[in-house]
């Protein structure tokens, strides 16, 4: 029987915000497509959470979708068969190229678009204003050879994400647990984490405090020495010991990292709101702007951990970062719930 479903992710997040959507929705018959990066720890980390997805009942189609020259028309010829038949698709990134392009192939009346994290945030202020689909942190207008040669799908993409208008047969839907704003016609389903809290912990809790790490320097967001400071003087500051290293972090990076601030790096296998869920974690939490100050306090509820953000001063950013980018990460800060605010110079017990 061909599935109801076809998921594409490209993250371990995307793939665990599949899982959390099934279980929200009780969806069955779903098919998750990986489009494998190339990236050795985003690999590592997804094959982990595809054997956590076949674990939960699910099929899971590993497609190498950049390995080689000939391998995104190898893909793309293999999985459309299938994206014709399919009643619904679930996406992750609707930013990814790849992703737009498999859209225009799909004749699926329900789309649905899974977090991605704070681009998720983006994606939806840049859908309501009717503007092409542009990841935040990119800088200049987007007017290169590839992205003139690509603009016909990436339209024929946002056209797909933009719900049809009253009485017509498209649906598009949105599981989040971002605050976005609510857009005519789009159905929002809040990604409160029941599946992790299900299968994972609670964790035990250490008297440390831990430091979750950040890509804003591999991004050229953010300054890498600013950046390095800036963990020195945390991790002094709170008694941090631990820094959860994210995924596209580089090792030239942490190993500097390490050296200078005597912190621990962890490299992490999971997630991290299924290491923190997993445990041990520390009973205070620091982090710059990003996804997790708004996934861990829901995936840590009732734990009695607690969550602090510390603000990206102006004064980090590259003079490559976009015009956006320090409204982008303020507003990241300011509609986070149940977060701490940090300063510098006052810290805060873990106790």
């Amino acid at each position: 029987m061909e599935c109801d479903t076809l998921a594409f992710v490209e993250s371990p997040v995307q793939l665990l915000n599949v899982l959390e959507w099934a279980h929200a929705e009780q969806a069955a018959a779903v098919t998750v497509v990986v489009l494998s990066p190339q990236d050795p720890m985003t690999r590592g980390q997804l094959r982990r959470m595809a054997e956590l997805a076949r674990e939960e009942g699910f099929s899971v189609r590993w497609e190498e979708a950049r390995g080689g020259a000939g391998a995104p028309l190898r893909t793309i010829g293999g999985l459309a068969p299938r994206l014709r038949r399919t009643r619904r698709v679930v996406i992750g990134d609707p930013f990814s190229r790849y992703v737009q392009l498999l859209l225009t192939l799909t004749r699926a009346r329900d789309l649905v678009v899974v977090d991605d994290g704070t681009a998720t945030m983006e994606f939806v202020a840049q859908l309501a204003r009717g503007e092409r689909l542009v990841r935040w942190h990119r800088n200049g207008g987007g007017g290169g050879a590839r992205d003139l040669l690509f603009a016909p799908f990436s339209a024929t993409a946002r056209r797909r994400l933009t719900p049809a208008r009253e009485g017509g047969s498209r649906t598009v839907g949105l599981f989040s647990s971002m605050p976005v704003q609510a857009l005519p016609g789009v159905r929002v389903t809040r990604n409160e984490f029941a599946w992790t809290r299900r299968r994972f912990g609670p964790p035990r809790l250490t008297r440390g405090t831990d430091i979750v790490g950040t890509s804003l320097v591999e991004t050229g967001v953010v300054d890498p020495d600013r950046y390095l400071d800036a963990v020195r003087s945390l991790a002094r500051t709170h008694g941090a010991t631990r820094y959860f290293a994210h995924r596209r972090e580089s090792v030239h990076k942490l190993h500097r990292l390490a050296t200078e601030t005597g912190l621990e790096v962890v490299r992490p296998d999971l997630p991290l709101e299924l290491i923190a869920r997993r445990g041990p974690v520390g009973r205070l939490v620091l982090s710059f702007p990003s996804t997790v100050v708004h996934t861990l306090p829901l995936a840590l509820v009732g734990t009695g951990v607690r969550v602090a953000v510390c603000d990206v001063d102006p004064g980090w950013l590259t003079s490559k970062a976009s015009p956006r980018a320090q409204g982008f990460l303020s507003g990241v800060t300011d509609t986070a719930r149940d977060v701490h605010r940090l300063s510098f110079d006052a810290p805060m017990t873990a106790g």
